[in-house]
């Protein structure tokens, strides 16, 4: 059996943490030698805390061993297993992305190589538009952007507090920001 692949990993892994309320958000494997590498990012609706990512590191790695054991897997001599929440670099490529970070600011591009910032509001009950959230001086604008529309997004890091409004903003249902 050849070294298993992210997406041979994420088909494997995603039913048990499913279970668990959490999703694989990026799998990364490097065949090296002795010791292969296998990164794995996990996050849920809520987030994983560190004793929850020791539990799913354990059973993981319990799951692998049983698998390479029935032959089903093949890390070569070893490997070494990392289990960790996405930091903010992961980019916002699904509905549940958008939703788990509500009410952080996030730079996007609309496809147009034009870059924008906006803080994220409510998603709307399909899932496919979000309200987006901009301020100038004491003003806060919203408008509401579908995310097919929306090319790559990321979480922006933040050490300043948002004005009051735009928290008000944030927490504002989608259909009365949609007016």
């Amino acid at each position: 059996m050849a070294f298993p692949d992210a997406q041979q990993l994420t088909d494997l892994l995603q039913p048990r943490l499913a279970a668990r309320g959490l999703d694989v958000e990026d799998i990364k494997t490097t065949k090296a030698g002795k010791k292969s590498q296998v990164i794995i990012r996990i996050d849920g609706d809520k987030r994983p805390s560190s004793d929850v990512l020791e539990e799913v590191s354990d059973d993981i790695s319990a799951f692998f061993d049983e698998k390479e054991e029935t032959g089903e897997l093949n890390f070569g001599a070893g490997y070494t297993l990392e289990v960790s929440t996405p930091g903010v670099d992961l980019p916002l490529t699904s509905p549940r992305h958008w939703r788990r970070n509500q009410g952080r600011k996030v730079t996007f591009n609309r496809g147009d190589d034009k870059s924008h910032t906006a803080r994220i509001g409510a998603l709307n009950a399909a899932e496919d538009a979000v309200v987006l959230i901009t301020s100038e001086k004491n003003e806060v604008h919203t408008e509401v952007e579908r995310l097919e529309n929306i090319a790559h997004a990321v979480v922006e890091i933040e050490f300043a507090q948002p004005s009051q409004r735009e928290l008000d903003a944030v927490h504002q249902p989608f259909a009365e920001a949609e007016s």
